[in-house]
């Protein structure tokens, strides 16, 4: 599986949301993570993925899967407190 994103991206990501990609991919691996479609993207079909990181820490990436052998990356940020106590549940 071949994973992709913008550098550029990655680096407005990374300042906005403190999280980067290259973490954002480990959650791929994880199987406790919680992946649902993304109900309101317009676009193209989207998936939310809600993860714990190795920095003990729950986040939120947004990616889509444009070939069957690719990821994309949209987003990746901590989750909100709604998310957690989702993610808790």
């Amino acid at each position: 599986m071949h994973i992709e994103y913008d550098l550029a991206k990655t680096e407005f990501n990374l300042s906005k949301h403190g999280v980067s990609f290259e973490e954002a991919a480990s959650a791929l691996l994880d199987p406790e993570a919680l992946v649902q479609a993304d109900i309101y993207s317009e676009k193209e079909a989207r998936w939310i993925l809600l993860w714990m990181s190795e920095e003990i820490r729950l986040i939120v990436v947004v990616y889509s899967l444009p070939a069957e052998d690719r990821i994309r990356f949209i987003s990746a940020r901590p989750a909100s407190k709604a998310e957690t106590k989702y993610y808790a549940r």
